[in-house]
């Protein structure tokens, strides 16, 4: 029998890598739907399409075709991975997530996932949006400093131009931004267990919420 697993959280918190992880030890799927708001952003934004243009915006969605293809996230058939990975679509994607067109249109891509199998989904709504019928569901979370520590470590390994001082400002406006958008903000879903990681490695975090969901669900996480 299938099930869902949800892990919720604020940018920055780590939730890609610990669901992937999660889902990896489970053997099961990972949706990552951050990626997809991230590319629906980007698309929408080079297409000169603004967050206030509803008409337009139902438009442009309607011709929009997303693929998850493991590791790689497909617009229309082009591969925007390593785009959608900057401070620009962070932002981006906090702004265009807001807009009830965007995530109407994006529910119904998510939920569908569900029909494939198992799944461990992350993101801003997932369990309180997505997936309230979760069997089990986690807020993952940590300091602003410490997810701006993680941020600029990962873009100086990746070689790329990082400033520890406006990627804290970003964080830190993007909370405030999802937290009290109108549509599905970002919260603490009904019946999920707190975790945070300011003081935890990323494996530490695997490894609790593995053994948070064999507690929850000892039958099917084994």
């Amino acid at each position: 029998m299938s099930y869902v697993i949800t892990i919720d959280g604020p940018a920055g918190a780590g939730k890609s890598t610990v669901a992937k992880d999660v889902a990896r030890a489970l053997g099961i799927n990972y949706l990552d739907t951050g990626a997809i708001y991230r590319a629906i952003a980007l698309i929408l934004y080079e297409s000169e399409v603004r967050p206030n243009d509803d008409y337009i915006m139902r438009e442009a969605l309607s011709k929009v075709r997303i693929e998850l293809n493991g590791k790689s996230v497909l617009v229309n058939g082009f591969d925007v991975t390593g785009e959608i990975r900057t401070p620009m679509v962070d932002e981006l994607a906090s702004m265009y997530s807001a807009v009830p067109s965007v995530r109407k249109a994006l529910l119904s891509l998510q939920k569908e996932q569900e029909l494939h199998g198992s799944i461990v989904a992350e993101g801003r709504d997932v369990g309180s949006v997505v997936f309230p019928g979760a069997k089990a569901k986690f807020f993952l979370t940590a300091s602003p400093e410490a997810r701006a520590k993680r941020r600029y470590s990962e873009r100086v390994s990746n070689g790329k131009p990082a400033d520890y001082d406006e990627i804290l400002r970003s964080i830190i406006e993007r909370d405030k931004n999802d937290s009290s958008r109108e549509i599905s903000p970002l919260t603490m879903p009904d019946g999920a267990i707190y975790v945070d990681t300011s003081d935890m490695t990323e494996q530490e975090a695997v490894h609790y919420i593995l053994d948070k969901v064999k507690e929850v669900i000892p039958n099917e996480a084994k």
